[in-house]
């Protein structure tokens, strides 16, 4: 499959922090697959924060959703059963040395743009808190 073209894969996951990294494996197999592997350690790093959130501060069940525009643009997200809102990054220097909570803190760092909505699935209200990072070299420039 061309590069060019758009595509999206789902994943849904226990509430088990051992699917982080059955999350972390299965992207980086999607990004080979498609020609990504260049995106594959942020969007790794990307994906395991996200989902691993959705893990620790909730109990339900939860989903990775990974999608390409097609037109260089890769977002990835995650889905869980929670709908309260995402507590807010810290900045990175406090976040870096803190214990705990570093997770947004890196996705807002490593990404080009991330956010959260509420959402609904199968019948079950929570959020979706996503991100995106632009291939290299094919990133839009900023409007002038």
């Amino acid at each position: 499959m061309p590069e060019h073209e758009p595509w999206e894969y789902s994943l849904h996951i226990p509430n088990d922090l051992r699917a982080v990294t059955v999350c972390r494996r299965t992207l980086r197999l999607i990004l080979t697959l498609h020609g990504l592997i260049r995106l594959a350690d942020v969007a790794e790093l990307l994906a395991a924060e996200l989902v691993a959130n959705a893990v620790r501060h909730t109990k339900g069940p939860a989903a990775l959703r990974v999608r390409w525009s097609g037109t260089g643009t890769l977002r990835i997200g995650a889905w869980d059963a929670d709908p309260s809102p995402p507590e807010p990054p810290r900045p990175f220097e406090q976040a870096a040395e803190a214990e705990e909570g570093r997770g947004l803190a890196l996705v807002r760092a490593c990404a080009d743009v991330w956010g959260w909505q509420p959402l609904a699935r199968d019948g079950n209200r929570g959020k979706y808190v996503w991100c995106e990072v632009a291939s290299p070299g094919e990133a839009s420039s900023p409007a002038a």
